[in-house]
């Protein structure tokens, strides 16, 4: 059974991060991000489903109401759960629509179990003592005034990102808005948000001291919440998954300028893909409302998306953990076990530093930083989350751990490979052209390249199940061979990297891309030279095995030696004599010329022929190498050893005959 309403997180890690994806509500039915299977959404003809009752109208219904739909488990139709379902929808495992219950009884509607919570207790660290220094524990020694850049917006261009080798490798702070390319509502509170998008939708709220999902939630009651007077509050509260795209209130916000040069959304998803009655990853566009002392335990946006983040009133504190390979490991290890209720990931980690924003503020955090957010008084912030070409690895890194730490699919990056194969075609199209690329971005195909190689081969070698996966993510309106689309792009890549050869034999997967690692990452030179060593220890073609012949015969080497008169080469200009030579003319260049040297001139003739059986008849090859060595008088004679295959000219007739007589 597919629901129409998805619930879903923007983050790597079991706590709700900051900000989160992936609240998506689409006005049609979505795919499932907790199923295995791709389904197309109904076609919103009118809005009306097979149980509609002839003649109502759905103009009527309210929001929720239009926007729960589920699909039948045998005939794939789509229906209202207001017209064909009973009780609450997302309790539903299996569900069969009437027609289909009625034709086999066995077909019976199934409820989820119960969902299971924890007991244990979860450590519940003192943000608001941290952030002014009261907790005490020595290990705090380890957080940092933050390191990080302060630039203005007019320099944050894609100027900066290709010619500066460390950019975006940190969160940047860009205190005023001006030169961003930004929009951002002015003066907007959280009761304009309510407003705008409706008091009675549906909002997802997180319980901050549990880090989970309260249901039952609507804007306009959040929006009385954020309004009562901080101690008059049950409970501390957030919210960060809402996901304003195709709003009204989208329409007033508009991310920073490189942001949207850089959004694999932006760029490579097709516009006719996109809007309404179109499942597309919705991640760019967040509201996130959150009251004093509400904090975000540490986390990884999801698949390791970078984070725009403009605080439009209030104020944030983040903690910043870099993503080396040994935080990535700690994270890995902490994220969603037994850890996470005893320990600080901070004390696991080299150094944590600690920003703080305020009003007026925008933040670019880059590729897999790890994070935790603390906010000291109540705060409205809009922000998105975008993949980008220049850190796959560690785009791929973070997903790696998501799959590793069992993050439910709902909390992923939503159609992260579809996006990828997208951008893939793109990449081939470009190379194609001979369009240039940045070395962090050829890095980084390569290792988008090299994960859909790894994904063309669950497709030919994978269990049944994991072919059905794996084909189901590739977009058919753009690709038709995916694995020969996967493998040429690593090729060419390779090529353009200054590889020799696509081995496949040998990986060339690259490590992520961190600060520390971009200053000593191996150049393209560095890499020529290697391609040059691997011709001449392996041939150039590594790869390529010539189908054999049944059959091959050597013909015994005609010899033939004559004097004739000719020129030498240096009575000719030097475009002159090479041009008549390469043409291979019976009669030599010069040749009988009156007054001219006398010439001698070894002739040698090689023939092999070759025959092998095709599906048709047979094949047959006739490979001929002709030498010819020319030498005036007083100058050194022909050799009379057999020459060298390299000087030998081939001449390759071949011929392919139909029939069974064998005759040749």
């Amino acid at each position: 059974m597919v629901r129409a309403k998805r619930r879903s997180a923007r983050h790597a890690g079991q706590g709700s991060p900051e900000p989160a994806n992936g609240e998506e509500r689409p006005v049609t039915p979505p795919d499932s991000q907790t199923s295995v299977e791709s389904h197309p959404a109904p076609q919103p003809e009118k809005d009306r489903c097979p149980a509609c009752k002839e003649g109502e109208e759905t103009e009527g219904w309210n929001e929720e109401d239009k926007e729960s739909w589920v699909r039948c488990d045998a005939c794939k139709k789509w229906f209202h759960w207001r017209c064909a379902g009973q009780g609450e929808l997302d309790v539903i495992d299996k569900w069969f629509c009437t027609p289909c219950r009625d034709a086999d009884p066995k077909r019976v509607i199934t409820q989820k179990p119960p969902a299971r919570k924890s007991t244990r207790k979860r450590a519940q660290r003192d943000y608001a003592g941290l952030n002014g220094g009261s907790e005490q524990d020595p290990s705090r020694l380890t957080i940092k005034p933050d390191p990080f850049k302060r630039m203005a917006g007019s320099d944050v261009t894609m100027e900066w990102l290709e010619t500066d080798s460390s950019a975006l490798t940190e969160p940047i702070v860009i205190e005023t808005p001006d030169g961003l390319g930004m929009k951002m509502p002015e003066g907007f509170t959280v009761d304009d948000v309510a407003e705008s998008l409706g008091a009675d939708m549906p909002v997802e709220v997180i319980d901050v001291a549990t880090q989970t999902n309260v249901p039952g939630w609507t804007l306009g009651k959040w929006a009385e919440y954020y309004d009562t007077e901080p101690e008059k509050r049950d409970k501390v509260r957030n919210v960060i998954s809402l996901e304003i795209s195709g709003t009204e209130l989208a329409n007033r916000v508009l991310p920073p300028r490189l942001v949207r040069d850089l959004d694999w959304v932006d760029k490579f998803w097709p516009n006719t893909k996109k809007g309404r009655g179109h499942l597309y990853p919705k991640v760019q566009l967040y509201c996130l409302m959150g009251v004093a002392n509400a904090w975000t335990d540490w986390h990884v946006d999801f698949a390791g998306s970078s984070v725009y983040y403009h605080i439009l009133s209030g104020s944030k504190v983040f903690y910043f953990i870099r993503p080396t390979p040994p935080n990535l490991a700690a994270y890995e290890r902490w994220s969603g076990t037994e850890m996470q209720s005893h320990a600080w990931l901070g004390d696991l980690c080299d150094e944590v530093f600690k920003v703080e924003l305020h009003a007026g503020n925008t933040m670019i955090i880059p590729t897999g930083w790890i994070h935790a957010v603390y906010t000291p008084v109540d705060t409205l912030v809009f922000g998105g989350n975008f993949l980008h070409s220049f850190n796959v690895a560690t785009q791929l890194r973070v997903r790696e751990i998501e799959i590793a730490t069992h993050v439910p699919k709902k909390f992923r990056f939503p159609y992260f490979v579809k996006l990828c194969w997208y951008a893939a075609e793109k990449f081939l199209r470009d190379i194609r052209a001979k369009e240039d690329f940045p070395p962090r971005v050829l890095e980084s195909i390569e290792v988008l390249a090299d994960f859909l190689v790894a994904e063309a081969r669950l497709m030919e070698r994978g269990s049944e199940l994991a072919k059905k996966e794996a084909k189901d993510q590739v977009p058919g309106d753009r690709i038709k061979d995916a694995p020969a689309l996967a493998r040429e792009l690593r090729w060419r890549v390779r090529l353009a990297n200054g590889y020799a050869s696509d081995d496949e034999s040998k990986p060339r997967r690259k490590a992520a891309i961190t600060p520390s690692s971009i200053a000593t990452h191996v150049s393209a030179p560095k890499k020529r030279k290697r391609a040059e060593d691997d011709v001449e220890a392996n041939g150039p073609f590594l790869h390529f095995k010539p189908r054999p012949w049944d059959a091959m015969a050597a013909h015994p080497s005609e010899k033939n030696r004559k004097v004739t008169k000719a020129r030498k080469p240096g009575a000719f200009q030097e475009s002159e004599w090479t041009k008549e030579l390469v043409e291979w003319k019976d009669v030599g260049i010069g040749e009988d010329d009156e007054g001219a040297p006398e010439a001698v001139v070894e002739f040698r003739r090689d023939v092999i022929v070759k025959v092998r059986r095709t599906d048709k008849g047979f094949e047959r090859q006739r490979v001929e190498r002709v030498l010819e060595e020319w030498a005036w008088e007083g100058e050194q004679q022909p050799s009379t050893e057999p020459p060298d295959v390299g000087e030998l000219k081939d001449t390759t007739v071949d011929v392919v005959m139909n029939g069974n007589d064998g005759t040749l």
